[in-house]
């Protein structure tokens, strides 16, 4: 078995949990909603999300796919993050190594890149400050080589 498929089941068995636990229904709907997003990666919008799940053939409202998101980032299964002109993505987050982004202000592109700088960074701060951090985001914003590209020609 893949570790893709491993975290897969994992993210499956945590989201069942949540929805015994909150009392919702256990429908089709939401998890083939969790499988896009852990099988697509990467960042995304609910509306591309929609889409793809249209073409896929799947019968699933736009209320549905919006809501779920809604859902998965509260039981921390998906990250929901804002970059900026009101744009919102989202990304799984379970078994997903911590990053950073990159964003185009131009095209809106997100590349993500890490650096263990960073983490060393966090630690230091910690033991400065005496405070416990639990997660972090950094976004830096600029224009990508594509965009650089075109203006220059």
């Amino acid at each position: 078995m893949s570790e893709d498929n491993s975290i897969l089941e994992k993210v499956i068995a945590r989201f069942k949990d949540e929805l015994v636990e909150r009392g919702l229904r256990k429908t089709p709907e939401r998890f083939a909603i969790l499988r896009e997003i852990y099988t697509m990666g990467g960042h995304l919008d609910a509306e591309d999300l929609f889409l793809h799940m249209q073409k896929q053939n799947y019968r699933v409202s736009r209320a549905t796919v919006y809501n779920t998101l809604d859902l998965l980032v509260d039981v921390d299964l998906v990250k929901k993050q804002q970059f900026g002109n009101n744009i919102t993505l989202y990304e799984k987050s379970l078994g997903y190594r911590q990053h950073d982004h990159l964003i185009c202000t131009q095209c809106g592109k997100v590349i993500e890149f890490c650096d263990p700088r960073i983490q060393q960074t966090k630690s230091m701060v910690e033991e400065m400050i005496n405070f416990e951090i639990s997660y972090h985001s950094l976004n830096i914003y600029g224009r990508c080589e594509n965009c650089r590209t075109k203006k220059e020609t």
